[in-house]
């Protein structure tokens, strides 16, 4: 594949703008720490909800999504299309709660909602295990993307992908911190969207494929465009349907759809000017992400099909391709190799934009928890803020580096997605609660990480997950276990909630001055804080400040329409380009009139909630 003129002049003029940006805004960023990583709390809505979806927008995710639809087909999606309950959970109930808290991190909330020693240790180690470890696996993730994209498109080694990226993107991010991160995520969306729909558009329209008619119709495709899996077959329905809709969504951590809000969404919303700033981003971010977003991918993987039926073709046309980076994923970064000049350094350009977009979000957020919560609560109290921001900038160096190093050990991003889910199961319910019930307290949080992290190695690295759970052998081969592989996670989170739970009743609760600090901030009403609303009146304190109706069952409520609207785009999206019309006619008539209801809704709601 050659690159012309036309090209390299979309990818380097992307590069001089972002570095522009990063320079620009170096002198207000570099202010102090509120400035490095929030912006000084002064961000709207659409900025920070086009970061959301920018953010998101990483290279490892039309990765991810080629390799599981050419496995197992669109239906396949389900198993982070159900995090859209958590999303939007965050929107209507959570968001206003985050930015009322005016933590600088969600990690500080920690010192916030609990008190003493444990909550001190609970800061600063959920800090470096999440703003290190989880965060280096993460990055790790989307540079594998990357590498795989370099290789095939561009014929670099792994190390050269890894250089050249990695060094633009910590240089821009280390100096224009979040303010940085988020002007830059607005044009890194609106090149990304470009790219991403430029390249369906073409490898529909390919020779190979034929057009979309022929794409739907054509053998190696046709069975893997069902939506919703096939509902006779028990594994795939609990694995795809019943597993994430019932259990995942709201049991597992998982960066970007945290139980609770939390991490890079939380830092967005803490960016925001209000709770009616940090709601609106929230919620345009669902919108994107889950309705429109997801169908170039989509397209371009079922035109793989067509074009590279299998590894052994994508081999094939990539010899220089490592053996151990080779997978279904790759498929992708093939189909653009198709692209015509302009549209291919549109492309290019578009995929340097999400990597960027992501990974400066990630080295950012991370390196607030390293400052924030560790090294200041930790290391050096009396920091000032220029040694503060400089500790920042050091971080956000060693997080690229580290993620670097592990991106080059990796085979595929559903290795890491894997790890992830397993690693936050049974935790999330805690991230739900914490809000709404005064008995949980630091231990429960403690406990539910530490059980979490031991039973998902137990299960996943030792004999004793191979005797339990069905599996396949070194050689590909299904060896029988007591149990089928889809009941890991649930008893991963059944065993981790039991813990949890009995470690909470077991040890004691916060004290009342630290529940009534609380209550008197957040004011999150509901039954749960019944006792200390008591306890606060027999001490004759005042915690009870806003008198309107506890709001959390209208914003349940408005999450459940919202669900139904987001959705229904989704699938008459689908279908319109299905050319199945009258799936799509109806579903597009559900989604206006949801949409209808939910302007309705959020009229009588919003009173309650400002």
């Amino acid at each position: 594949m050659e690159l012309t003129t036309l090209d390299y002049s979309f990818i380097f003029g992307f590069f001089a703008i972002v570095l522009g940006i990063g320079i620009y805004v170096s002198k207000t960023s570099g202010k102090n720490t509120s400035e490095y990583f929030l912006s000084g709390r002064s961000m709207p809505w659409w900025i920070l909800g086009v970061s959301m979806v920018a953010t998101t927008f990483s290279t490892d995710t039309p990765n991810f999504v080629t390799d599981i639809v050419r496995k197992d087909g669109v239906s396949s999606n389900w198993m982070w299309w159900a995090f859209l309950i958590t999303g939007l959970l965050t929107v209507f109930v959570y968001a206003k709660l985050w930015r009322k808290s005016n933590v600088s991190t969600d990690i500080e909330f920690y010192e916030l909602r609990y008190g003493g020693k444990p909550a001190k240790f609970l800061r600063g180690f959920r800090a470096m295990y999440l703003g290190l470890v989880f965060n280096v696996f993460a990055m790790a993730g989307v540079t594998l993307a990357a590498i795989k994209i370099g290789g095939v498109m561009l014929g670099l080694e792994p190390w050269e992908t890894v250089l050249y990226a990695g060094a633009i993107t910590v240089v821009f991010s280390a100096i224009g911190g979040f303010k940085g991160v988020v002007y830059t995520d607005f044009l890194l969306f609106f090149v990304a969207m470009a790219g991403a729909i430029g390249a369906a558009y073409y490898c529909v329209t390919l020779p190979e494929v034929g057009g979309l008619e022929n794409l739907m119709t054509h053998k190696n495709v046709a069975d893997k465009l069902n939506i919703f899996p096939d509902f006779s077959n028990k594994e795939i329905l609990i694995t795809l349907i019943i597993i994430p809709l019932a259990v995942q969504w709201w049991s597992s951590w998982f960066p970007g759809a945290e139980p609770g809000g939390g991490g890079y969404i939380a830092q967005r919303m803490l960016a925001a000017k209000d709770e009616n700033h940090a709601i609106g981003a929230t919620f345009f971010f669902n919108i994107m992400h889950y309705a429109l977003r997801p169908w170039p991918w989509i397209l371009v993987a079922l035109a793989s099909l067509v074009v590279f039926p299998n590894i052994a073709s994508i081999q094939e046309a990539f010899p220089n391709i490592p053996t151990d980076k080779l997978g279904h994923d790759l498929a992708y970064s093939a189909m653009l190799t198709k692209l015509p000049s302009g549209l291919l350094g549109l492309v290019l350009a578009s995929l340097v934009a999400a990597y960027m977009s992501t990974i400066s979000t990630h080295l950012n957020w991370g390196s607030s928890y390293i400052v924030n919560d560790f090294y200041k609560q930790t290391i050096n109290k009396e920091a000032s803020e220029k040694e503060l921001v400089n500790v920042g900038r050091i971080s956000t160096v060693i997080l690229m580096v580290l993620s670097a190093i592990f991106a080059l050990f990796l085979q595929n991003a559903r290795q890491l997605f894997d790890i992830i889910i397993m690693f936050g199961a049974g935790t999330g319910l805690i991230f739900i609660l914490r809000w709404f019930w005064w008995r949980i307290n630091a231990w429960s949080e403690i406990s539910a990480m530490v059980a979490s992290g031991v039973i998902s190695m137990l299960f996943k690295m030792t004999i004793v997950g191979k005797i339990l759970f069905t599996h396949l052998d070194q050689n590909g081969y299904t060896v029988e276990g007591i149990m089928p592989s889809y009941a890991q996670f649930p008893i991963v989170v059944l065993i981790t909630t039991i813990i949890w739970l009995t470690v909470t009743f077991t040890t004691q609760p916060e004290t009342k001055e630290t529940l009534f600090n609380f209550y008197k901030k957040i004011q999150p009403g509901g039954p749960g804080w019944n006792k200390t609303i008591a306890d606060a009146k027999e001490a004759n304190v005042e915690i009870v400040t806003d008198t309107q109706p506890w709001n959390v069952p209208s914003g349940i409520l408005a999450m459940l329409v919202a669900m139904v609207f987001i959705y229904s785009i989704m699938f008459a999206t689908g279908y319109w380009i299905y050319g199945d019309y009258t799936y799509a006619i109806t579903l597009t008539i559900v989604a206006l009139a949801s949409g209808f209801i939910l302007t309705q809704l959020w009229k009588k709601i919003k009173a309650t909630i400002f």
